[in-house]
């Protein structure tokens, strides 16, 4: 197989009957390529001795491309066969590639984890007793919180997604950059446990709002959109944990201003 003017940094000869595979990869002063650093450690990890070879500058690896006729790099070599980049060495070991603009509740699922953990963590801090009532109620605040704070990355970018379901934002555009900031304000609040007259109407106010809209784009009107909840770059579908959310805030401002 062709070199071109690729440098070899391999460690280690192979021994008989190892199983070995070529790679091409970035490694410039400025710039050494992530996904020849995975490419690597998979087939490393699925036994293959590596014949590890750097593209320097920017000239071997557009030679390099050339010469191949590819596209892009890293590049993997199996018994003289290329392979293709490190998506292409995952399907070729039967594993999954994650698609892009494939939809997922992922984000959301990780926010409701992590500040479930902070309130189990804060009770016991202050209570010695990780399944307190304040544990319930500074988890739906910290969610509150952390939400808001997903949004405000780019809130052009949320305020825009908003407006492809939420009732009151297509009425009053500037909703969509209101609502980020109330979110958060109510949650600190209320995890907080100070001003219940403002943070309760105000989360009941934004989740019943955002309850209605849920209900009536995705099971009265059956369509198929994206949830700005955890941001406008997110591909977290509008559903059930959309819904989920705004229920929790109507509630947590029910239980507050019932025991306030």
């Amino acid at each position: 197989m062709p070199d071109g003017t690729a440098h070899t940094h391999a460690t280690g000869a192979p021994t008989t009957g190892t199983k070995t595979a070529t790679l091409y990869r970035m490694v410039m002063p400025t710039h050494t390529c992530p996904y020849g650093l995975k490419a690597r450690a998979l087939l490393r990890h699925r036994g293959y001795h590596v014949d590890d070879r750097w593209l320097r500058t920017r000239e071997e690896t557009d030679a390099f491309k050339a010469e191949h006729n590819v596209k892009t790099t890293p590049q993997v070599f199996i018994d003289g066969v290329r392979i293709g980049g490190h998506d292409d060495l995952r399907r070729h070991f039967g594993l999954k590639v994650r698609d892009p603009k494939a939809k997922t509740y992922t984000p959301v699922l990780a926010v409701f984890a992590v500040t479930a953990l902070m309130a189990l963590a804060l009770s016991q801090a202050v209570f010695g007793d990780p399944l307190s009532v304040h544990a319930g109620e500074w988890f739906i605040g910290l969610s509150m919180m952390a939400l808001a704070m997903l949004k405000l990355q780019n809130i052009e970018s949320f305020a825009t997604m908003f407006l492809n379901y939420d009732l009151l934002a297509k009425r009053w555009v500037s909703y969509g950059k209101v609502y980020p900031f109330a979110e958060l304000g109510a949650g600190a609040l209320m995890t907080a446990g100070v001003l219940t007259w403002l943070s309760a109407p105000v989360a009941l106010f934004i989740g019943g709002v955002g309850a209605v809209s849920v209900i009536k784009a995705v099971y009265v009107d059956k369509r198929d959109l994206t949830c700005a909840c955890v941001g406008g770059d997110s591909n977290v579908p509008l559903g059930f944990l959309s819904l989920t959310g705004n229920l929790m805030m109507i509630a947590m401002a029910v239980w507050m201003l019932a025991m306030g």
